[in-house]
């Protein structure tokens, strides 16, 4: 199918660096060369760091659960008691009227 004429382009991708190659007879992708993994920190150091913060980060979040845990009772007594007050605040509020109720 691919005879000594076909011709193969080599593309490069902009953004991420990774390469292909493309049979233009086919338009098929002959071979894919993914982009070089980057470096996500330059150092050690900085990556040590990164860590460090997201444990402390982690154990903030924690300690924010377990406090709203602990005062969940609390809270849904607060709105249940304000929400039975605006209940007996506005008793016998009138259905609106339908369409189908006219008739």
């Amino acid at each position: 199918m691919t005879g000594k004429n076909s011709t193969i382009f080599e593309i490069t991708c902009p953004d991420c660096g990774a390469a292909m190659k493309v049979d233009a007879a086919t338009h098929a992708v002959i071979a894919h060369t993914p982009a070089p993994r980057k470096k996500t920190f330059e150092d050690f150091e900085a990556a040590t760091r990164a860590l460090k913060d997201q444990e402390e980060r982690k154990q903030m979040l924690f300690r924010q659960s377990v406090e709203a845990e602990k005062n969940k009772d609390d809270v849904l007594n607060k709105k249940f008691a304000e929400a039975v007050r605006r209940a007996k605040e506005t008793p016998g509020e009138a259905r609106p009227i339908r369409d189908f109720d006219l008739d």
